[in-house]
């Protein structure tokens, strides 16, 4: 089976901006691109083929029609597609908000929680974004500082640079900030508690939902000393960066040629290309180029993957595990 290019459904938000057409060539008839989802089977947005003999159809399409074997049979213990990735271009600040647990969501909403990982591929100077508490609040206390518009003030905010990684289970309050570009590897829900934000309107003038009692209860209260996720970097090797029973992601940044061996692993893969640009080949000889902005998915019959780098080449991989 050939590799599969996949075309990225976009969303137009308001704190968005324009790096995802700019720089990676993603298409949108608005002002701004907030985000593209670059794997998803999604209600609310599919990715798209590009080329072969499924040119045009959506990677739902494409998973009845070869059946659920080219997802592994690591997938089998999902009732659903596992995984969403976004790109997120954050020009403003996003507001601050939480997604809730399996167990709640289902139980609230009729659909899964979400639990997600960021990985920064770029930062303006001085850009941050907040993760978690920074000191211990009750449920009453967490209530009265989104009604006195202090909730920022109790969580833990970082300066983040190009490489940085947070890993945020549901329930973990989190907000990106202004001058984020970030790589979103997630369960796929799109159910999102918006706690507060920043008391801005729209151009009607129209301030967004707020779903303050909604997200008391879907709330973790754990503090904890620091939430960045620690990884150590080697340079032309796969690099792990998480792994839970939703996701793995791994990181690829490539100067030389490198072979993931994904012989013993019984997934999908998806690649992002996050910067640069290369060839890349599977076990059956099926070749691709791929450039920065462009994604591609890996059918679980996939045993080897031939990265080769033209200059130098940064790729995340995500599979199931």
């Amino acid at each position: 089976m050939a590799i599969l290019k996949l075309k990225a459904p976009c969303k137009d938000y308001i704190w968005g901006g324009n790096r995802l057409r700019e720089e990676y060539g993603k298409q949108l008839d608005s002002d701004r691109i907030a985000e593209s989802w670059e794997l998803s089977c999604h209600k609310d947005g599919q990715s798209v083929i590009t080329g072969g003999e499924f040119d045009g159809k959506t990677l739902s399409d494409y998973i009845a029609a070869k059946g659920k074997g080219v997802l592994g049979k690591n997938c089998g213990r999902f009732e659903y597609f596992p995984v969403l990735i976004k790109l997120i271009d954050a020009k403003d600040n996003l507001s601050v908000q939480v997604h809730p647990s399996n167990e709640y969501a289902l139980r609230v909403e009729g659909e899964y929680g979400k639990t997600e990982m960021w990985y920064v591929v770029d930062a303006d100077k001085g850009a941050r974004l907040r993760s978690g508490f920074a000191k211990q609040v009750t449920p009453a206390q967490y209530e009265a500082s989104v009604e006195d518009n202090t909730i920022t003030d109790i969580l833990a905010e970082y300066e983040i640079h190009p490489g940085d990684l947070f890993f945020l289970p549901a329930g973990r309050v989190h907000s990106i900030g202004a001058g984020a570009f970030i790589a979103e590897i997630q369960q796929t829900s799109d159910i999102t508690y918006r706690i507060y934000d920043f008391n801005r309107r729209d151009a009607d003038g129209n301030t967004r939902e707020l779903h303050t009692e909604q997200a008391k209860g879907a709330i973790d209260y754990t503090v904890l000393p620091d939430y960045r996720t620690k990884y150590e970097q080697v340079q032309d090797r796969e690099t792990e960066l998480v792994s839970c029973p939703y996701f793995t992601t791994s990181l690829c940044d490539l100067t030389a040629p490198l072979t993931l061996d994904y012989a013993a692993l019984d997934s999908f893969v998806v690649v992002i290309c996050v910067e640069g640009k290369g060839m890349i080949a599977d076990d059956s000889g099926n070749e691709m180029p791929i450039h920065q902005g462009e994604t591609v998915l890996l059918p679980a019959t996939v045993k080897s993957l031939r990265i080769v780098p033209e200059g130098k080449l940064k790729m995340l991989t995500s599979c199931i595990k």
